[in-house]
């Protein structure tokens, strides 16, 4: 299927889609399933439903929920009364149940005698119930059906899943927590498990009295039971998808604040840690506040609980008021967490309280628009933590999001932000880097392009025009429409549509050239992809919200190219321009003629002419375009010197970004000499900003994260100073048992260099068994992944999959640390094959931590070889243990791409290096 036709078929397809006010989801109808045999129950008899997407004939109106987990036995049993809506007569309902021991089923007719049997039929292939009944339902009525279950607490992350922890004392405790989303509220009641067949919950939990129980809405009363059980009643919620539904049953201790709007915050952490929740508490005051008059919509529950899982696949999870979280991300002790522990918890914060208005009171209709959801949490972090935080600095950060899209994004695996999908596994990749970062990015955009106020009163009228409902993105674009006049445009009225379905329903994202003539500039775009296919930059045209200044001018001006090449004039002649102001689009720019000559003589005579960001993304662009041909080796390292003068957290990061993977490409090749001289080149390129770095945590917020960055970077390259510093400072740790203070800024440095040896690497994975500070105990992994002692990487991965010491959801981040280390990265290729089929049974087929294993294990490979091992392994498997995945198409197009920009580019780098060795004095660092 070609590009457009593609695009005509996703347009017909939100067109064709079921209308707001009946509040069905996409489905088929009954008449559709005449083509084909039908599948096969487990009883042998015939399914009666052969599509993985529900009927439309019925939809849920009220589940009320009792669940009654035992932290014992590790069971739970539970029954549920569904009141369903039918709308078109039938003698069937669809719903969705998996690993579910269903005991009883019986429907409850508005006229009737009374309750009467359901046979029930099981598809555990497409997780579906068939419940059928002796007489028809008849469209219109409402009907309630019945039904008790029972399942073992999941071993994995998701569904209703069994936690634990251990108290200080050694005690080992269990909770059970859930996490529902995407497909597996499923898992723990049978319900009708799409985002849109929203209904109100009443929910019922049974516990024992020493736990307590928490769900989406306050508990209204406590009921004593035989037996001392203790049963809790909570009030009933709004109306919302299934995946929102949350319960947790613990032993948590809570605080508490009530924000100025009157609902009560709370923070809940296992008991020896409650002392590290204020942090957590104070921000989601201050974030809820701000997004209740930021929206003007109020928040339309009366609380919203946070709680610190211990263990936790993802980040965190916006269950609708009960908002779920790894402890690394809610925990914070002044005296220990970091500066970047502080950004994070804050912005993790701000995602999932975004949610509670972008996701739970507007969902998507299906997933395929999942960004609508997750690409607004994340704009909206640094839109919130920017106001409320301003110490934060969060702008600095943003344009990291953008440049790790683009790294998906140019490859052609990539997909469109509005994709189809349909399996649990399809759903579960749509929760990347293309629908959180990129999703961000092309709002950023827009709203720099609409201006701020434009663009809040659109999203305002969408989130009041669309509550308690589920929208497309039409239902977006026509809410910005007409909501501002531009002056700078002087064509037609704007159609954001028009615009944005270029940047929605298209993957990739464009290459503008630049060309400067005189007054002129000339203008052109073309797909920016790294494979060298020309095919597949074909049919690609967006509509691309330029902004540019120049040698004359620092005001920021604007130009809406919508044509494959057009020209500008500019007042008078210039000696440089510069495009996409602060990287506020989605976009890359190649300068040609002199362009990238004249950027770079600037850089290296004023380079504070150009706003950081600019100078970020001048780093990242000229790089990228080596690797497609556009501009010489030369010229990124050329304009790579004058870092050597920057003092700013992302053009440094960006630089390091930029040069640190060629050594890695090295690596991977065995050439060592080469390999020095490349990481010499750049520890000199940075030693004079090194050298001035302190060992303390003092300064703001991004200069304290670049400190920290420096000093690890200076100390794994062996820089003296550094090497020296961290050594005498682990050995006064040591010394003090690990009670001296360590500014925890630095404190990653200090522990890998004590990490070098097998003495000091034990002694710290002793204090990471007993640290009750997540924060710690997240610079202590990372400095025992970075230790060249194999056999100690080895049982760290090890470690990690057994659970016990180091908990198995930071296993993917230990095999991916593994990986990068190159004492460690076939370690880890070993580790990941022998282990796949235990890996995609805890993390989920499809999931982010499996694609992040996946491309973070094999990225760096750079020979033939390697490809071809690569190629083996994951093309032995099926389509069940993920043959089909898209980050295994990613790999091989990143193994590929390594082994061209070497075979391409390295001649060039080696001659650049030895210039540099041999003429040392000629460069001007």
């Amino acid at each position: 299927m070609t590009m457009c036709s593609l695009l005509v078929l996703v347009l017909l397809l939100e067109l064709l889609a079921p209308s707001l006010g009946a509040q069905l989801p996409e489905g088929h109808n009954e008449e559709d399933n005449v083509s084909s045999p039908p599948p096969i129950a487990t009883n042998g008899q015939p399914f009666p439903w052969d599509q993985m997407r529900l009927p439309e004939t019925v939809s849920p109106v009220h589940y009320y929920l009792l669940i009654h987990p035992n932290l014992t036995s590790l069971d739970f049993t539970g029954a549920v009364r569904i009141e369903v809506q039918v709308h078109k007569d039938t003698s069937t309902i669809i719903l969705h149940s998996k690993a579910l021991q269903i005991a009883k089923a019986e429907l409850l007719a508005p006229e009737g005698p009374g309750s009467l049997p359901l046979q029930v039929l099981e598809y555990p292939a497409f997780h579906q119930l068939a419940l059928v009944s002796n007489v028809l339902l008849v469209s219109g009525w409402v009907y309630e059906v019945r039904l008790e279950f029972s399942a073992n607490l999941s071993d994995s992350f998701h569904g209703f899943y069994k936690s634990s922890y251990r108290t200080t004392s050694g005690e080992l405790r269990f909770l059970a927590s859930t996490q529902f989303e995407a497909t597996s509220a499923r898992a723990a009641f049978p319900c009708f498990d799409e985002p849109a067949f929203k209904a109100n919950y009443t929910i019922q939990i049974r516990r024992e009295a020493r736990h307590i129980a928490l769900s989406n809405m306050p508990k209204v009363k406590t009921v004593e039971l035989p037996g001392g059980l203790l049963e809790d009643h909570f009030d009933t919620s709004v109306k919302m998808s299934t995946y929102l539904v949350a319960f947790i049953v613990s032993d948590f201790l809570s605080v508490s604040k009530t924000t100025s709007h009157g609902v009560k915050i709370s923070v809940y952490a296992v008991p020896d840690k409650i002392d590290q929740t204020e942090f957590a508490l104070n921000a989601a005051v201050k974030l809820l506040d701000f997004y209740d008059d930021y929206f003007d919509i109020p928040y339309p529950l009366p609380k919203q609980d946070l709680a610190a899982i211990p263990d936790f696949q993802s980040g965190a999870m916006e269950n609708w008021g009960l908002t779920t979280y790894r402890e690394s991300g809610l925990l914070f002790d002044s005296s220990k967490s970091s500066a970047s522990d502080k950004l994070g918890i804050t912005m993790v914060i701000a995602h999932e309280l975004a949610h509670q208005w972008f996701g739970n009171l507007v969902t998507m209709q299906w997933w395929n628009d999942l960004w609508l959801n997750e690409g607004f949490a994340k704009f909206m972090e640094f839109v919130s933590v920017n106001i409320t935080n301003p110490e934060l600095q969060v702008n600095d950060f943003f344009l990291g999001k953008c440049f790790e899209a683009m790294e998906v994004d140019s490859l052609s695996s990539s997909h469109p932000v509005s994709s189809q999908v349909e399996t649990p596994s399809q759903i579960q990749e749509m929760f990347d880097d293309v629908s959180y970062d990129k999703g961000a990015c092309i709002l950023h955009m827009l709203r720099d392009f609409l201006t701020p106020e434009a663009f809040k009163i659109g999203i305002v009228r969408y989130l009041r025009r669309y509550s308690y409902q589920n929208t497309v993105n039409t239902h977006l674009w026509d809410s910005l429409t007409n909501v501002s006049v531009h002056k700078w445009f002087s064509g037609d009225q704007l159609d954001v549509r028009a615009i944005m379905d270029t940047w929605t329903l298209q993957e990739g994202f464009p290459l503008v050239t630049v060309e400067l003539r005189g007054r002129q500039v000339r203008l052109s775009q073309e797909r920016y992809l790294k494979t060298h296919d020309p095919s597949q930059k074909e049919g690609f045209l967006w509509q691309v919200p330029l902004t540019y200044i120049t040698s004359s001018s620092n005001t920021v001006h604007r130009f809406l190219l919508q044509t494959k090449t057009d020209v500008l004039y500019l007042p008078e002649e210039v000696v440089w321009v510069k495009f996409n102001v602060d990287m506020s689009g989605y976009y890359m720019v190649h300068y040609e003629g002199d362009g990238w000559p004249s950027l770079t003589s600037l850089l290296l005579t004023n380079h504070t002419a150009l706003s950081s960001n600019d100078r970020a993304s001048l780093i990242n662009n000229v790089f990228q375009l080596v690797s497609v041909g556009k501009v010489g080796l030369d010229t990124a390292l050329d304009l790579s010197l004058y870092l050597s003068k920057e003092t700013e957290i992302m053009p440094v990061t960006q630089g390091l970004g930029e040069l640190v993977p060629l050594y890695k490409l090295m690596e991977k090749r065995d050439m060592v000499a080469l390999e020095n001289q490349m990481k010499d080149f750049i520890v000199d390129l940075f030693r004079d900003l090194i050298d001035r770095q302190t060992w303390t945590d003092e300064g703001s917020v991004s200069e304290r994260m670049l400190r920290s960055y420096l000093l690890l970077f200076g100390s794994v390259r062996n820089h003296p100073p550094c090497v020296a510093n961290a050594t005498q400072l682990f050995k006064k740790w040591r010394a003090s048992d690990g009670n001296m203070s360590l500014p925890s800024d630095i404190s990653l440095a200090v522990f890998a260099m004590g990490a070098r040896d097998p003495e000091g690497w034990d002694f710290l994975f002793e204090k990471y068994r007993h640290s009750l500070h997540t924060s710690v105990k997240s610079r202590i992994k990372s400095a025992l992944s970075i230790s060249p002692l194999q056999h100690k990487l080895q049982s760290l991965m090890e470690q990690s999959l057994g659970g016990e010491v180091m908990k198995t959801q930071d296993l993917p981040h230990v095999v991916i640390s593994v990986s990068r280390n190159p004492k460690g990265y076939k370690l880890a290729w070993d580790f990941l094959r022998h282990n796949w089929h235990t890996l995609i049974k805890k993390f989920d087929l499809g999931s982010h931590s499996v694609s992040g294993m996946v491309t973070g294990v094999t990225n760096q490979y750079s020979t033939r070889e390697m490809l071809d091992e690569v190629r083996g392994f994951f093309g032995s498997l099926s389509e069940e243990t993920g043959a089909g995945l898209r980050c295994i198409q990613q790999t091989y197009e990143s193994i590929e791409e390594n082994i061209r920009w070497m075979d391409q580019h390295l001649p060039r780098l080696q001659f650049f290096l030895l210039q540099r060795m041999t003429c040392f004095s000629c460069l001007c660092f």
